[in-house]
């Protein structure tokens, strides 16, 4: 069911702004979305803009923290075996061919690791190499998600640009002499009204698939780090039972 939740996001930002132009629309007696896409103003191009963004990103994101692209118990095992029993090359080729994140740390580390003779500063420079191998990974996922969270802070921002947009022309029809036709100040307020709508029917999916993602991705992090763990107690007591 985790595979439907950009399709989630997007369907509920495009439902409820459909609601809100509809139910301004009835008001007015237009049911035509193009036209109360008009009538927001110029700050519907930044909207527009926002929310294409915001569906690339949810989509990249969904596809870049997908668990398969972390690690599996299936590699990890295999490596913990050849390393167990001493096959230190046959591991750096097996993780060499395989394509996730925790294969490409194992890489790095072991090629590292296997320069060192046997010492007591092995492990720590195994667990070294892993943790710098994993946070450069992380932070190569990490960026695209804080974009989300840019979007989320922007979309609302510029719905209340275009509110105060909306507000000062209403103000400057009231003093040109609009004050007892109200009709006149129908457009200005509008743009008030549905640009704000809009802001946040982008920003609150927005905040939400941030936070799912950013959980999706420590939750893959925190756990191929322990199955790396797992491999470094495996080589350091080999390491041991070299030394004896």
């Amino acid at each position: 069911m985790i595979k439907f939740y950009p399709a989630l996001f997007t369907f509920f930002s495009l439902w409820a702004s459909k609601s809100l132009f509809a139910q301004e629309a009835s008001n007015n007696g237009d049911s035509s979305l193009f036209t109360m896409i008009s009538q927001g103003g110029w700050a519907m191009i930044p909207l527009g803009i926002c929310s294409m963004t915001l569906i690339y990103l949810i989509i990249h994101c969904f596809r870049e923290t997908r668990a398969i692209n972390f690690g599996t118990d299936q590699l990890a095992n295999h490596i913990t075996k050849l390393c167990s029993a001493g096959r230190i090359e046959d591991a750096m080729y097996h993780c060499k061919n395989d394509t996730t994140l925790l294969g490409r740390s194992l890489e790095f580390a072991l090629v590292k690791d296997a320069k060192l003779v046997p010492n007591a500063d092995r492990l720590e420079s195994f667990n070294n190499a892993i943790a710098e191998k994993i946070e450069i990974e992380e932070n190569n996922v990490s960026q695209w998600i804080h974009y989300i969270n840019v979007v989320a802070g922007v979309a609302p921002m510029v719905g209340l640009l275009g509110t105060v947009s909306g507000m000062i022309g209403a103000f400057q029809t009231m003093s040109s002499g609009g004050m007892g036709r109200p009709e006149l100040l129908a457009g200005d307020i509008g743009e008030a009204l549905i640009t704000t709508a809009t802001g946040l029917c982008i920003g609150i999916p927005a905040m939400i698939a941030y936070s799912y993602f950013n959980n999706r991705l420590n939750n893959a992090i925190m756990e191929n780090a322990q199955r790396a763990g797992m491999i470094a107690d495996t080589l350091e007591d080999k390491t041991q039972a070299n030394a004896r």
